[in-house]
């Protein structure tokens, strides 16, 4: 029989970021993004079915029951905090738990740009933390809200499903709302948010366009919002780029590469920071320059293109030529940018 905790130990011993739990397999581990089997016994539906509902909690385990899927935080003392995915696939049920590592890194730490330090001392308006799952994002929002609590006397409201990272008040308070536990949903909790007088407001997804135009309308109205989605249908896309450009502070979108050392993993990150010529490609985006463009011409605000990004990492010796190649948006572009900076030959 399989025990969870000695599965999760065994995760946290080998540096993992993530555990899944899949019937008619051994275990398996992600560790710098790379998966690999555990030298555990394969999975039976025994196992899963037992391990879901040992640590569902009661309202998730109804959800689970009627929707087949449920997100949770899961903790164990000594071996620390999880992000918890159940669901089923061809009739059994799966886990998948995201490791929360103890602590709060610093933006250094992380190798992250300083624009995202200049983002997160804006005092108003929108920031968009992006990027495909596991590339850093929750760790990046954890680092800004961090630093805000430990510069500024304000009022933090994050509302997450679930909450990830723990913050302890420091120069600010910080209220964490957890969705299932602290509030019905998202849009129910941006109803109410303004009533709680926060500066700032963090806000982990956006499910529905309720949702969003709650989010804008804080950014418009004096708070800092981080997060956002966009997924509005086209009749209304030519209102919220207004909105959302009149908002808009900064986007940053990152993507993670292993060291070329091997020790772990690095962020290539695209910032965008608001500017008169973003303002008109945003409200434009069929004008004369692409985003993109604007975004490479904009060293001077802080900007950086992921392959500007990845040229100054591999130029470090942080990536490998090889991993900045399959990662760069622009291979051949990259390639000659290399070649004119003498750092490849031709």
């Amino acid at each position: 029989m399989l025990d969870l905790n000695e599965l999760l130990r065994h995760t946290v011993e080998h540096g993992g970021s993530d555990l899944h739990v899949k019937v008619g397999t051994a275990p398996h581990v992600r560790t710098d993004g790379r998966l690999s089997a555990t030298p555990f016994d394969k999975v039976v539906p025994a196992d899963t079915e037992r391990m879901a509902f040992a640590i569902l909690p009661q309202d998730r385990a109804d959800e689970f029951v009627a929707t087949a899927e449920a997100d949770f935080a899961y903790s164990v003392a000594g071996l620390g905090r999880f992000r918890v995915n159940i669901f089923r696939q061809r009739g059994s049920v799966g886990l998948v738990f995201r490791r929360v590592l103890p602590g709060i890194p610093s933006f250094e730490s992380l190798g992250l740009p300083g624009v995202v330090r200049r983002l997160a001392e804006e005092h108003r308006g929108m920031v968009l933390v992006t990027g495909p799952t596991g590339s850093g994002k929750t760790t990046t929002i954890a680092s800004m809200i961090d630093h805000i609590n430990a510069t500024k006397a304000v009022n933090i409201v994050t509302i997450e499903d679930p909450i990830e990272v723990l913050h302890v008040d420091k120069k600010a308070l910080v209220n964490q709302r957890e969705i299932g536990s602290d509030t019905r949903d998202y849009a129910m909790a941006m109803k109410r948010v303004l009533r709680q007088d926060p500066d700032v407001i963090f806000i982990g997804e956006m499910r529905d366009p309720e949702t969003v135009w709650a989010a804008l309308a804080a950014a418009e109205t004096g708070h800092l919002v981080l997060c956002i989605v966009d997924f509005f249908p086209p009749y209304q896309q030519k209102q919220v780029r207004l909105t959302l450009a009149s908002s808009l502070r900064g986007v940053l979108s990152q993507r993670l590469l292993e060291r070329a050392d091997g020790k772990g993993r690095v962020p290539a990150v695209e910032a965008l920071v608001m500017t008169g010529r973003v303002f008109d490609r945003v409200v434009d985006p069929q004008g004369q320059d692409s985003i993109e463009d604007v975004i490479a011409d904009g060293e001077y605000y802080g900007m950086q293109t992921f392959d500007q990004s990845l040229f100054g990492l591999y130029k470090n010796g942080l990536v490998t030529l090889r991993d900045a190649m399959a990662t760069a948006s622009h291979p051949h572009d990259f390639r000659i940018a290399l070649q004119q900076a003498g750092l490849l030959a031709p």
